[in-house]
C-alpha cells in the first residue's frame, strides 16, 4: 500500500487494529504507528510487551529500536505526556507556546491557536479567553491587535504552562458533569470522586454564536447541558452520572409534560442518558466559572411564557421559603387577624373573657357589622381560640362549623374558591355556595357577587353578558361609481389555468358587479386587474372600500390610488358588515359554484362567466332593477330568448336612440334612489331595533374582542376578551380609538367589539 494516498491513513488503522485485536483495550493502545503499552506492574509490563511483540511479529510487521522507549514510568504519546498520576501537556510543545512571538498577521494567528486548540481540554473556559484572538480570524474581520488580543494572547501562554494533570476515567467510579454558561460562552467540567478528592478528566469549553447569544440565561444554560453532554457522549452513554448547575431553574427540566419547539428537542436528546440533576449555589460552582446565580436576568419572553404553561417556580428557592415561613392559617395567626379585625374584635374579646351574651348597651355604640355578628352569639363557638359559626339545617341532621373570616382574610379566601384549579372560575351561585361552606362573614353574598362580576380571567374568557351593539350606519350613493367595494375571495382548488382566488368588484349603485379569477392575492396582481378589468372599461371610481387586507392597504395600491385621484376608505377590524354588500354576494357566488363545478373542483373559473350574466339580467331587490338595466338602461339578451323567439326592439336613428337611452336612464336612477332610500331607512330601522345605544366617553376602561388563532392552539380554548382597554377619542358615533397602554399603538375599533370592564386583576390585591 503506498504511502500519500487520502485512505492510507485509515487502511493502515485498520491494519494496526485488525492485528492488535483483544490487546488494544487491556494491554496497549494504538493510533496509526504509534503503541503504548500499559503494566500496574513489571512483570505484568513484560508479559504485555511480549504479547504484543507476537502479534507484530506473526504479522509480518517490524518496529525501529531507535524509536522504542522501554519500561518508562513516563512518557510522551500524541503530544501529551501519559504517567501514573494522569495526563498532561507536552513540555516541548509548551516551550513552543511560550516562545511564540506574537502574530503580525491571520495566518500566523491562525498556526498558534491551531496549537492551542489541541491542548484545550486542559484549559477551564479556553473558548471565553480566546474568544478575542479568534474574532481576528473571522471573515471580513480587519486584523487589528488590541490590548485585549494581547491579554488573551499571554493568557492562554499562561494557562497552557500552568495546565493542570487530568486524572484517568474509571468505570467503576460514578462521573460527575459540571455546566455552565456565560454571556460570550459554555463551559463544562467531566470528573470523578477519587478516594475523598474530586479529579478532574476533562475540560471543555464553546464560543456562543450570534443567535445563540441573544438567548437568555436559562436557555444558555440548558443550551450547556445538551451541548457537553452529546461532547462527553463516549464517557456518560450508558451509565448514570450526577449533572450539577448553578442555575436553579433547570429543575423544571425534568417536570415538562408537553414541551414545545427547542425544548423539546433537547429533552427528546437529553431521554438517551440516566442522569440526576442537582443544584449547586454559584459560589460552590467555581469550577465551571458561574456567571449567572439568578434565572432569568433577561426579561425572556419564551422561558417566562414556558414558566407560566406548566406551573413553574423561577426558583426553586420559593419552595423552601414556604415550607419554613410560619403558617398563616393557624389557628395563632387566625385569631391574630380575629383581634385585628374592629367588626370582630368586640365579640371575640367577650366570648374569650365571658361566655354570657353581652347586653345591647354594650354593643350598641359598635358597628352594624358587629351588631349583626352579636345577632348570631348563640352560633358562635370557640375552638382553640378561634371563632367559628355553627350552622344546622333546618331538620337538624346535618352542621357545618364556618370560620368566621376576617376582612384581611377575603380576598385570599376568594382567591382559593373562586380563581384557583379547584374553584374553576365559576359563577356565584356555585363560588357561594363553595364560600358559605367554609366561611361566614358580614355581607358575603355581596362580596362573592363583586368578585365574580370584576374576575378579570372571567371577563377574558366569557366577555360580558350582554354584548354592546351600535345603530347602523347608513351611506347612500345616488350615481354610478360614487363608491365600490371590492374584496378577495378564496382560496379555493388551483384550477388548470393556475387561478386560486377571485377579486370581487361591485358598484353600490347599479349593482352591477364583477367576479376576476386571479392566481395569488399580491398587491400588483389586484392592481393590475383593478386597472385592466374594471378602469378601463367603466372609468375611475371616486371611492373604494375594502377591508384591511395588506394587499389593499399596501405602498403599491396606496399609490395607484393616489394616481388616479380615487380616496381609499377600508372597513374597522374584524367588522366585515361594513363591507355587507360584497360580502353578501360572496355568498351568493359560493352558492353558485358549489352547483356547478365538478367534483375536484378546478374548473371553478369557467363557471364564473355566465353566473355574472345570470346575476347582471336578474332583478336586484333593493332597486328593484336589474344590474343591466341600471348600468345600459336595457335588458340583456339571454340564450333563452333566442331559444323562445323573443322580437328584438326596432332599431330607430342614433339620436332618437340617445334621447329615449338619457330620459330612460334618468327615470331608472330616480326609481333606484327612491328604493334604496326606502331599503336603507327598513334596514336601518330592523338593526337599530336590537341597538344597545351604549356610549363611551374619553377615558372609559373597555373590553376589546379580539379573538385570535395561533399555530397548535385550539381556537376554543382562547380568551377572547382583552383589556383594559382605554378610549382615547370617539371618531363617530360608533368608532372609537382606543389603546392599552401609554406607550402601545392605538387601534381604531368598532363599538360592537367594546364593552364597559369592571374587572379586577385579582392577583395584585
Amino acid at each position: 500500500m503506498p504511502f500519500g494516498l487520502c485512505n492510507a491513513p485509515a487502511t493502515f488503522e485498520r491494519l494496526m487494529e485488525t492485528v492488535l485485536r483483544g490487546l488494544s483495550s487491556e494491554a496497549c493502545l494504538v493510533y496509526l504507528d504509534d503503541i503504548i503499552i500499559v503494566g500496574r506492574t513489571f512483570e505484568e509490563h513484560l508479559n504485555n510487551l511480549r504479547k504484543v511483540f507476537q502479534r507484530l511479529q506473526k504479522a509480518n510487521l517490524k518496529l525501529s529500536p531507535r524509536k522504542c522507549r522501554f519500561f518508562q514510568k513516563e512518557v510522551t504519546y500524541l503530544g501529551h505526556v501519559i504517567s501514573a498520576e494522569g495526563v498532561k501537556t507536552d513540555p516541548g510543545k509548551i516551550k513552543a507556546v511560550v516562545d511564540w512571538p506574537r502574530p503580525d498577521k491571520i495566518h500566523d494567528l491562525r498556526s498558534f491557536l491551531g496549537l492551542c486548540t489541541y491542548y484545550r481540554r486542559f484549559v477551564k473556559n479556553f473558548s471565553t479567553i480566546a474568544r478575542p484572538l479568534h474574532k481576528l480570524t473571522e471573515a471580513k474581520a480587519n486584523f487589528n491587535w488590541t490590548d485585549e488580543c494581547e491579554k488573551s494572547f499571554n493568557s492562554l501562554k499562561q494557562a497552557l504552562t500552568s495546565s493542570p494533570i487530568l486524572t484517568y476515567p474509571r468505570t467503576d467510579k460514578d462521573f460527575i458533569l459540571d455546566t455552565d454558561a456565560s454571556n460570550e460562552g459554555i463551559g463544562a467540567v467531566l470528573s470523578q470522586n477519587t478516594g475523598n478528592e474530586e479529579r478532574v478528566i476533562a475540560y471543555f469549553s464553546k464560543s456562543l454564536g450570534k443567535p445563540e447569544r441573544n438567548y437568555c440565561v436559562t436557555r444558555k444554560e440548558l443550551l450547556a447541558i445538551v451541548k457537553y453532554i452529546e461532547h462527553f457522549h463516549h464517557y456518560l452513554y450508558g451509565r448514570k452520572f450526577l449533572l450539577r448547575t448553578d442555575h436553579a431553574s433547570l429543575r423544571w427540566l425534568l417536570n415538562f409534560k408537553e414541551p414545545e419547539g427547542q425544548i423539546a428537542r433537547w429533552i427528546q436528546r437529553l431521554q438517551e442518558y440516566d442522569f440526576e440533576i442537582q443544584h449547586r449555589k454559584g459560589t460552590s460552582h467555581g469550577n465551571a466559572d458561574a456567571l449567572s446565580r439568578r434565572p432569568c436576568k433577561e426579561s425572556c419572553k419564551q422561558c417566562t411564557n414556558a414558566e407560566k404553561k406548566f406551573g413553574m417556580e423561577r426558583d426553586i428557592s420559593v419552595k423552601v421559603v414556604t415550607t419554613t415561613t410560619v403558617d398563616p392559617w393557624s389557628s395563632c395567626e387566625i385569631q391574630k387577624a380575629q383581634l385585628e379585625d374592629p367588626a370582630i374584635k368586640p365579640i371575640l374579646e367577650k366570648k374569650l373573657n365571658s361566655a354570657e351574651r353581652p347586653s345591647w348597651q354594650e354593643i350598641a355604640p359598635e358597628s352594624p357589622a358587629t351588631k349583626r355578628y352579636w345577632a348570631l352569639w348563640d352560633s358562635l363557638h370557640l375552638k382553640d381560640g378561634v371563632l367559628y359559626r355553627k350552622w344546622e339545617s333546618d331538620d337538624g341532621n346535618s352542621c357545618r362549623w364556618q370560620l368566621i373570616l376576617p376582612k384581611s382574610r377575603i380576598p385570599e379566601a376568594l382567591r382559593e374558591t373562586h380563581d384557583s384549579a379547584s374553584g374553576g372560575h365559576f359563577g356565584v351561585m356555585k363560588t357561594l355556595s363553595k364560600t358559605r361552606e367554609r366561611f361566614y362573614w358580614d355581607r358575603l353574598r355581596a362580596d362573592v357577587e363583586n368578585w365574580c362580576r370584576e374576575c378579570h380571567a372571567c371577563g377574558a374568557r366569557k366577555g360580558p353578558k350582554t354584548r354592546t351593539k351600535g345603530r347602523l350606519q347608513r351611506y347612500n350613493v345616488g350615481a354610478p361609481f360614487e363608491r365600490m367595494p371590492l374584496d378577495i375571495l378564496g382560496p379555493f382548488p388551483v384550477t388548470t389555468k393556475g387561478n386560486r382566488y377571485v377579486l370581487v368588484l361591485m358598484d353600490y349603485f347599479t349593482k352591477w358587479p364583477e367576479a376576476i379569477p386571479i392566481p395569488d392575492q399580491e398587491a400588483s396582481t389586484v392592481a393590475e386587474e383593478l386597472v385592466r378589468s374594471w378602469i378601463s372599461c367603466y372609468g375611475v371610481p371616486m371611492i373604494l372600500h375594502s377591508d384591511q387586507g395588506t394587499n389593499f392597504n399596501s405602498a403599491l395600491f396606496t399609490k395607484l390610488c393616489e394616481l388616479l385621484g380615487i380616496l381609499k376608505t377600508r372597513t374597522t377590524a374584524l367588522h366585515p358588515e361594513s363591507d355587507g354588500m360584497v360580502e353578501r354576494f360572496n355568498r351568493t357566488i359560493l352558492n353558485h359554484l358549489s352547483l356547478f363545478v365538478s367534483r375536484n373542483q378546478t374548473d371553478w373559473d369557467t363557471h364564473l362567466p355566465l353566473f355574472l350574466l345570470a346575476y347582471r339580467s336578474a332583478e336586484h331587490e333593493v332597486t328593484g332593477l336589474t344590474p343591466a338595466e341600471m348600468m345600459f338602461g336595457r335588458t340583456l339578451r339571454l340564450p333563452c330568448d333566442i331559444l323562445f323567439g323573443r322580437p328584438s326592439e326596432t332599431p330607430s336613428s342614433p339620436n332618437e336612440y340617445m334621447k329615449n337611452l338619457e330620459a330612460r336612464l334618468e327615470s331608472v336612477h330616480a326609481f333606484a334612489r327612491e328604493r334604496i332610500k326606502l331599503a336603507s331607512e327598513r334596514m336601518k330601522t330592523r338593526y337599530d331595533s336590537r341597538a344597545t345605544h351604549h356610549h363611551f366617553k374619553e377615558g372609559d376602561l373597555v373590553w376589546m374582542y379580539n379573538p385570535k388563532r395561533r399555530r397548535g392552539l385550539s381556537p376554543k380554548l382562547q380568551q377572547n376578551w382583552e383589556g383594559p382597554y382605554t378610549v382615547v377619542k370617539k371618531l363617530n358615533d360608533v368608532v372609537y380609538r382606543v389603546q392599552r397602554s401609554p406607550n402601545a399603538k392605538p387601534k381604531v375599533i368598532h363599538i360592537n367589539r367594546l364593552a364597559p370592564y369592571r374587572a379586577t386583576d385579582h392577583n395584585s390585591i
